[in-house]
């Protein structure tokens, strides 16, 4: 039986660079991140006298590039990883570099850059329908050049570029069941307003509901006329001190059970389901990094193993539930909010590692590389 898996090749313009990766995708454990392993391969006419660098690069855009001008930028580009990949030096590569070299031939070189820990995860702002110009956010790529030296202006026809993902999983254990009571008296008014929010876990995966336990206890002379929920998506840049903003991704009104009137309580579950689908046109929703050919979703909450260690250069994700009492004109409103976790699921890693393995190994017993994916 022949297994094939998807390789990513991409090529310079005057087709004598080449290099290939087994994935785009780049899973930080907060702990520890996986390094971005791949191979060069280099026309025989390049072998004579020329030197090819590589870089891991992170890219880091703040504004929008249609505001540029007079010299302005709104992009800062971090170099994490640099290494001279040949003449090569003595690397011990990984089993797929190993079988991919066998596979590509004598010209074939690996290269691996290690992502820094604290480096942020990858994130895309999506852009208006009027925004021109690259969106706002953090990406990564990696660059293939030749040259003479590291910093070596490199030529764009003996260059290539190619965009990869850091993205985080869903921690195997939850947290503890969100709740929180907020409790609001009134001028002239004999007892309180009473408004108790639970959600039934703290971490939710995308595209799954979100239910909303409330109960109201009105225990003064208000009376609540309508009720609010919203899911409001956080995005912190830490470039700068005030540069928090939030958008809703997701929120239902209702009148149901209402009023509630002064001695009476109400008890009432509401289900919100943020997605993306219903985000597409709203401008500054953070989505999860964006590449070519690859669907991508609402951003997902960002884990940091230090809250007081975050990369100046990155942005923070996170989400809350919102409730909202109205209690009429001269009444005012009565708000909870609950924070929660919004993530993707961690994959099966051994049934992942072994469905990896055998594919690699039946791939190029049948003397292929799988499919081959280039990429623009």
């Amino acid at each position: 039986m022949v297994v094939q898996f998807k390789v990513f090749k991409k090529a310079s313009p005057n087709g004598k660079l080449t290099i290939y990766l087994g994935r785009r995708d780049f899973v930080d454990h907060v702990s520890a991140v996986d390094p971005v392993d791949g191979v060069l391969v280099l026309d025989a006419d390049y072998l004579q006298g020329r030197k090819v660098f590589g870089q891991l690069v992170c890219s880091f855009r703040y504004g929008r590039e249609e505001d540029e001008m007079m010299g302005l930028n709104f992009q800062k580009d971090l170099f994490l990883a640099s290494e001279q990949i040949y003449p090569p030096k003595n690397t011990e590569p990984t089993k797929l570099q190993e079988r991919l070299m066998k596979k590509l031939g004598a010209n074939s070189f690996p290269f691996t850059f290690k992502m820094p820990e604290n480096a942020p995860p990858s994130v895309t702002i999506q852009p208006g329908q009027d925004d021109e110009g690259r969106p706002c956010g953090v990406e990564y790529y990696i660059k293939v050049f030749v040259g003479e030296n590291e910093e070596d202006r490199s030529h764009k026809r003996s260059s290539v570029q190619l965009n990869v993902r850091r993205i985080q999983f869903a921690p195997s254990k939850s947290g503890r069941q969100p709740c929180t009571i907020v409790r609001k008296d009134f001028l002239m008014s004999p007892g309180e307003l009473e408004l108790e929010v639970t959600l039934d876990k703290q971490l939710y995966y995308h595209n799954e509901k979100i239910a909303i336990n409330l109960t109201v206890k009105n225990h003064s002379n208000k009376t609540v006329k309508k009720i609010k929920a919203a899911v409001q998506q956080s995005v912190d840049i830490c470039l700068f001190s005030g540069g928090q903003y939030r958008s809703t991704v997701a929120s239902v009104e209702t009148h149901e059970g209402c009023p509630v009137s002064p001695g009476s309580a109400l008890q009432k579950v509401l289900y919100l389901s943020p997605t993306l689908s219903s985000n597409l046109d709203r401008r500054g929703v953070a989505l999860d990094g964006h590449l070519k050919n690859i669907h991508t979703n609402l951003a997902s909450s960002t884990l940091l193993a230090n809250p007081e260690s975050r990369d100046m250069f990155g942005m923070v994700i996170s989400y809350t539930v919102k409730v909202k009492l109205y209690l009429g004109a001269m009444g005012g409103e009565v708000t909870a909010e609950l924070p929660f976790v919004l993530m993707h699921p961690k994959p099966d890693l051994r049934r992942m590692m072994r469905a990896d393995s055998q594919a690699q190994v039946e791939a190029f017993r049948s003397d292929s590389i799988g499919q081959s994916v280039d990429m623009d």
